[in-house]
C-alpha cells in the first residue's frame, strides 16, 4: 500500500476471523467496487483455517495485518482506523458481500444532511431470497438494541432512500475518521458485539447523527463467522447490552430507566427458558454486565436531553416489529436542498 500517495476516498476495514468461505467473495466484492479511489486494511485476528492465505490476488490498495492471535472485533478495527488516511471509514464485515456501487453510495450520504458523523447501508439477507437483515440500529429506551426491518421481507412497509436512524450497524457501516478516534474508537472492553450501537450512542451525545442509506447495499449472512445465537455471541451479545446503557445513560435519567433496564433483562432471561441452549450463556452474560461492568468511556454530552431521547424508541411496539422510529426521511429531491 502506497502511504504518500493521494489521500483516498473510503479507508475500508475488514476483520478476518477464520473467515472461510465467506471472506474471499467479500473481498471479491471490494475490488469490483465502481468507487476505486479507496484503501483497504485486512486485519486478521489469528485466523487458523488458511482464510488469508487463499485471498484472492490484491493490489496496492490493500494491505493485511496479522494480529496473531483473536484480539477482538472491536480492537482489530481500531488498529485498521488509526492506520486510515481518508476522511471516511467503511467497515464490511467478512461475511458481507457488498453490490458494485455500495462504496459510491455510501460515500454520497454525508452530503445530505449536517452533522453526519455515520451512515448506515441497507443489508438484506445473503442466504435468503427476499428478506432484510437490517436498516440500521435502533435503540430503545429501555436499553434495548434493533435492526430495524430484520427478517422481514422487503416488500413489507415502504423503504426511503435515505433516512435518520439511531445508528449504522457495524457489518457495513460508514463513520467520519476524526470523530471516531477522538472518541477513542470502539469500546475493546466490549471484544464484540454492541460495541457498533455504543460508538453510535457515543457519537450521538457528541453531536453527531446517523443516515441510514438504503441504495447502498451489502448482501450479508448475518452471524456467519461467530455463529447465529452461538453461546460466545449470547453471552457477549447481553453483557454488552447492560454496559452500553450503564455507560451512555445520561445520569440525570439513569435512576428513573434503570428498574425499567433490569425489568428488560429479566424478562429476556425468563424467555431464555423456553429456548434450547439460551439460558446459561444469557445468565452469564447478565450477571457480567451488572456486577463486572468496568466503569468510564462516557463520552461528553454536547446535546440536549431532549435531542438525545427523541432519537431513541420509545414505543415497545417497533421493538417487536422491529420498526424505526418517526426520524427524518430523505427522498431524492431532498439530495439537492440539504
Amino acid at each position: 500500500m502506497d502511504s504518500e500517495g493521494p489521500i483516498p476516498k473510503a479507508s475500508i476495514i475488514v476483520v478476518n476471523y477464520n473467515g472461510g468461505k465467506y471472506i474471499n467473495r467479500c473481498i471479491e466484492s471490494v475490488l469490483a467496487q465502481s468507487e476505486a479511489r479507496f484503501e483497504c486494511f485486512i486485519i486478521d485476528n489469528g485466523s487458523t483455517d488458511g482464510s488469508i492465505e487463499n485471498l484472492p490476488e490484491l493490489d496496492e490498495r490493500f494491505e493485511i495485518i496479522e494480529l496473531g492471535e483473536n484480539t477482538g472485533f472491536a480492537r482489530a478495527n481500531n488498529i485498521g482506523a488509526k492506520k486510515a488516511r481518508s476522511k471516511w471509514i467503511a467497515l464490511l464485515n467478512p461475511d458481507a458481500f457488498a453490490r458494485t456501487d455500495w462504496l459510491e453510495v455510501l460515500l454520497q450520504t454525508p452530503e445530505i444532511g449536517k452533522n453526519v458523523t455515520m451512515a448506515g447501508s441497507r443489508q438484506n439477507m445473503a442466504l435468503e431470497n427476499d428478506v432484510l437483515d437490517g436498516l440500521g440500529d435502533c435503540y430503545h429506551v429501555f436499553g434495548l438494541a434493533y435492526r430495524a426491518g430484520c427478517g422481514h421481507p422487503n416488500s413489507a412497509y415502504p423503504i426511503p432512500d435515505q433516512q435518520e436512524v439511531f445508528g449504522p450497524c457495524g457489518a457495513a457501516a460508514l463513520y467520519h475518521r476524526t470523530t471516531f478516534n477522538r472518541l477513542g474508537g470502539f469500546d475493546e472492553r466490549f471484544f464484540t458485539y454492541h460495541e457498533d450501537v455504543d460508538m453510535a450512542y457515543r457519537m450521538r451525545r457528541a453531536g453527531g447523527i446517523c443516515l441510514q442509506n438504503n441504495l447502498a447495499i451489502v448482501d450479508h449472512v448475518s452471524s456467519g463467522i461467530s455463529g447465529r445465537a452461538s453461546d460466545f455471541a449470547v453471552y457477549y451479545g447481553t453483557r454488552n447490552r447492560v454496559w452500553t446503557f450503564l455507560k451512555n445513560t445520561p445520569r440525570i435519567v439513569l435512576p428513573v430507566l434503570l428498574p425499567a433496564h433490569i425489568a428488560t433483562n429479566l424478562f429476556t432471561l425468563t424467555w431464555s427458558i423456553f429456548r434450547k441452549g439460551r439460558f446459561k450463556p444469557t445468565f452469564r452474560g447478565m450477571r457480567d454486565g451488572f456486577f463486572k461492568y468496568p466503569g468510564g468511556g462516557r463520552a461528553r454530552r454536547n446535546v440536549s436531553l431532549f435531542s438525545l431521547m427523541r432519537v431513541l424508541t420509545w414505543s415497545p411496539r417497533k421493538v417487536y416489529r422491529r420498526r424505526i422510529p418517526k426520524l427524518a426521511i430523505f427522498d431524492k429531491a431532498d439530495k439537492t436542498s440539504s
